[in-house]
């Protein structure tokens, strides 16, 4: 009976070793880098603590153009990274192409859905916690002007503008709002110069509070909610300790999790192809709150914020969807 046990206990030890073995997770990043202190960083944390819960190693790459973005994935696959995470909507054409050719790699992708029976897509309700830090920033407004500064003019960031929008109107209906996209191009996610200009302009209008869903424009937007002595709202990961005091909340986008679980079920054994979708009930979105901000959120607004999180996941308040919903209600 011994020398079964003993047996069974390296067969499972042996199983999980070559588990481990077959997992070589690849990252490839989207435009910005890695170190965004946003998005790609966000990612690249997950993928690290995996890295470090695991001692497995993965590999990375950041793209410089969208030429690169199906050799990327295609050299990841040759090379037998398995599962391959791409990070952004803007794979989503390179994975249609690639995916076919490699049948049995494991692809995932965030914020984009590719029908491949070797693919899961990952997507968040972007527009729940932006309509949580709408209210917050409605909230923190004194003079009833608060602002929004996008990066690339597409759907998903229209999503993050609407939903800040009708929670600023729902904390108040007269509230201003200000909004400014970055450009059309992919060049819009990596401009802090041309971010901080938009800030700037909004905050001559009035604006006391700019939210920003940017990638590294963004960093522009903060620095100059900083230097203006306003307030900024960042976004996808906690990014309150860049300005102490100067930093409203940020909304949370947990791709560090989303990304640590694409290589923690692998890992497992336990991932499966199909659609993700991650919001305020999943925890997939949030607002954050630690010591850089605590002094800026009121026990009104963390109440406000607190009951708009339940009513949303109560599905007793429904957040438009600009996304699948099309144009915002509100203006």
């Amino acid at each position: 009976m011994k020398g079964l046990l003993v047996a069974a206990l390296a067969a499972l030890l042996s199983s999980g070793a070559v588990a481990a073995a077959e997992v070589r997770p690849g990252v490839v990043y989207d435009l910005g880098g890695k170190f965004d202190k946003s998005f790609n960083e966000g990612v690249y944390n997950g993928a690290a603590q995996f890295s470090a819960d695991h001692g497995v190693e993965f590999r990375e790459f950041e793209v410089q153009n969208d030429s690169q973005r199906v050799q990327a994935l295609r050299n990841f696959a040759r090379r037998g990274q398995d599962p391959i995470l791409a990070v952004g909507f803007q794979y989503a054409s390179a994975l249609e192409k690639v995916a076919p050719d490699f049948p049995e790699t494991r692809f995932a992708i965030i914020d984009a859905v590719v029908d491949q029976p070797n693919v899961q897509s990952i997507l968040f309700r972007e527009h729940e916690g932006s309509f949580v830090v709408g209210i917050i920033a409605a909230m923190a407004s004194e003079g009833g002007s608060i602002g929004f500064v996008g990066g690339m003019d597409v759907p998903l960031i229209r999503r993050f503008a609407c939903g800040y929008l009708l929670g600023a109107r729902h904390a108040n209906p007269d509230i201003r709002v200000f909004q400014n996209m970055t450009g059309t191009t992919g060049a819009a996610w990596n401009d802090p110069v041309r971010g901080a200009e938009l800030a700037k302009s909004q905050f001559d209008r009035g604006a006391e509070v700019v939210f920003q869903a940017a990638g590294s424009t963004g960093l522009g937007v903060l620095q100059a909610a900083a230097d203006a002595g306003r307030l900024g709202i960042g976004v996808d990961s906690n990014q309150n300790h860049l300005h102490p005091g100067n930093m409203l909340t940020s909304m949370l986008k947990r791709v560090d999790v989303a990304a640590y679980e694409v290589f923690d079920s692998a890992l497992r054994g336990e991932w499966e192809p199909g659609v993700r979708a991650l919001g305020l009930e999943e925890n997939g979105i949030g607002w954050a709150l630690d010591e850089h901000n605590e002094a800026l959120i009121t026990p009104e607004m963390k109440a406000a914020a607190d009951e708009a999180v339940r009513m949303i996941v109560a599905g007793e308040l429904e957040v438009h969807d600009y996304v699948t919903e099309g144009e915002c209600p509100a203006k």
